[in-house]
């Protein structure tokens, strides 16, 4: 009777270790698991951060416009010769390179649609107003002749220039101040109440959109606001 008695206790330590065992193992997995989940959701939560903010940066634009949009206007012929666009790095944002390689200049009106307009910028010093821009571009071959001369221009083009300029470089970073300057062919000429459309579309954040209508052109200058 005692030696059975002997068993039965040796049976049930086994039993009881045996049993802790396999609640030790367990809790070992559920915690390995636990780990797991969590590593996960700290993964997925800095992807969902991530994409969050990428989704931010594309939504706001890169730049913006500084000042009024200028123009000059043929008051015999009731038509805008060009028109300037300041422009500056928003608030928060970062350099922009705006070579022709990475930039594209869309213009677009009621009856005419330019995807590609842009023929370079004046990267070299800086430029009080939009006439020594166009000679200097001229000059450059960026253009085949003077908006106001002759014949005019062969094409409708875009031109980037500085009017703060600290790199000599064809980024705009913080604290310069450029201008997009869009010039026409004769024949694309808007002239009063047409709506001018400009588009200055960059590798990252939303694009630069401009939208003007052109006032009656009684004098050279014309505020287009």
């Amino acid at each position: 009777m005692k030696k059975s008695k002997q068993r039965q206790k040796l049976r049930r330590g086994v039993i009881g270790i045996e049993s802790a065992i396999v609640l030790i193992a367990f809790v070992m997995v559920a915690a390995a698991l636990s780990f797991v989940i969590l590593n996960m959701g700290f993964s997925t939560t800095q992807k969902a951060k991530t994409t969050i903010a990428s989704g931010l940066d594309e939504a706001s634009s890169a730049m913006e416009i500084t000042g009024g949009v200028t123009g000059h206007g043929n008051v015999t012929q009731n038509r805008l010769t060009y028109y300037a666009v300041p422009i500056k790095v928003s608030p928060g944002g970062q350099s922009v390179n705006v070579e022709t390689g990475n930039t594209a200049i869309r213009y677009y009106s009621k009856n005419l649609v330019f995807e590609s307009t842009y023929r370079g910028i004046l990267t070299n010093g800086t430029y009080s107003n939009s006439t020594a821009a166009i000679v200097a571009a001229k000059n450059a071959g960026m253009i085949n002749q003077l908006p106001w001369a002759g014949n005019g221009l062969n094409e409708t083009s875009a031109i980037v220039y500085f009017t703060v300029n600290k790199n000599n470089n064809s980024i705009l970073d913080i604290g310069e101040n450029a201008v997009v300057l869009m010039m026409f062919k004769n024949s694309d000429r808007p002239t009063s109440l047409d709506t001018v459309n400009t588009e200055v579309i960059v590798p990252t954040g939303a694009l630069l959109s401009v939208k003007r209508m052109v006032p009656s052109i009684s004098d050279t200058v014309v505020e287009l606001g």
